[in-house]
Order: C-alpha cells, then structure tokens, then sequence
C-alpha cells in the first residue's frame, strides 16, 4: 500500500515503522523537517501535496490545531483515505473528527492507545491483541484501514460511522485523564468471562 505521513513526531514515527516493516510505500512530510523519520523508514520526503499525490492512505499525525492547514496546503484528496489518529490535548470538547473539512474518506483510529504501545511488535496483552476501534462511513476506506490494524499486529473492530468518532475521542479524552492521574483504566473495561 502507497501511505503518507502527515507528522514527524512520535505516533508518526511508531506506526510508520511499523508499516514500513510490513512492506509498504511511505512519503513523510512535516511541519519540522522530515527527513530524519523518513530516514528511519526507508522513505521519501514530500511537501504535504507531493505526499498527498503519491498515497492512497494518508495518515493525519499532527496536532489537531494544525489540521486545517495542513490539509488546505495538501490540496483536493478526492478517494483518499484519510487516517485521524488525534486527539485534542486541550480537550475543548470539540470533536477533532467534525473539524476535519475534507473529500478523502476519513476514518478515526489508533487513537485510543499510548505512543509506545504502537512500537510494541505486535501488542498483545495478556495473550490477547490489542483491539482498535475504527469509526468511518465508506467500506473500501474501512477494509484499507482494517489492513494497516493488522499489519501492526493489532485486531480492527468496526465501531460505526464517522459519526462516532466523538465517542472514541472522548473515551481517550477519558481513559488518558485516569492513566495520568495514576490510574489503570484498562481495569475498567474488563473482559467478559
């Protein structure tokens, strides 16, 4: 699969390795200079459009505050598909996925877990993967993200429609409130016998 980087930093950088180890075709561009993560993945650079061009999966690694410009500056993503893997650390209550204004098929995942468990090959816990709830409304953009969920070692659960995105974005809002506040949210959701 063909797959842009929007974002050097480190979700950008986990999955990206994690992608070029299955075999995929990355271009990375940046808001800092991307040519050390590219370096790392065996990738090419790209401004935001070459980058956009070149993919057929784009993933949206950046701070949500940046995102409209970003996305202004990568032009027209018509049949792309678009992966939003932010959250709002200012937690405004403002979904990040009702701001994203675009023609590509966006689809929230990797959202929900910590940067270093996206550099765990592959994370399991317990002798269960990690499962990742995808929100999207187009099935081709769904099944692509499906793929790259399981390159990564990890479960897709199909979580319903974009319009639920909110719902996983509060939940990391949520969950990354307990885990710093010394919390084992994971305790929380346990497991049904």
């Amino acid at each position: 699969m063909r797959i842009g980087i929007f974002g050097t930093g480190g979700m950008a950088d986990a999955l990206g390795t994690q992608w070029a180890r299955a075999g995929h075709d990355l271009v990375v561009s940046g808001r800092s200079d991307p040519a050390a993560l590219a370096g790392r993945l065996g990738a090419a650079t790209g401004t935001w459009r070459e980058t956009a061009a070149f993919a057929d999966v784009l993933l949206l690694a950046i701070p949500a505050g940046a995102i409209g410009d970003v996305l202004a500056a990568a032009g027209p993503l018509p049949g792309k598909v678009l992966v939003d893997c932010t959250n709002d650390p200012g937690l405004t209550g403002t979904p990040v996925a009702s701001r994203i204004v675009t023609d590509a098929h966006v689809v929230k995942a990797f959202n929900l877990a910590h940067v270093d468990v996206w550099r765990m090959t592959p994370p399991v816990f317990d002798g269960r993967p990690l499962s990742v709830p995808l929100c999207g409304d187009d099935p081709a953009a769904l099944e692509a993200v499906s793929t790259l969920v399981r390159d990564v070692g990890a479960k897709p659960v199909r979580a319903g429609g974009l319009d639920r995105a909110a719902l996983l974005e509060a939940t990391a809002a949520f969950a990354i409130g307990l885990w710093f506040a010394g919390e084992d949210a994971q305790a929380i959701l346990t497991p049904v016998s």
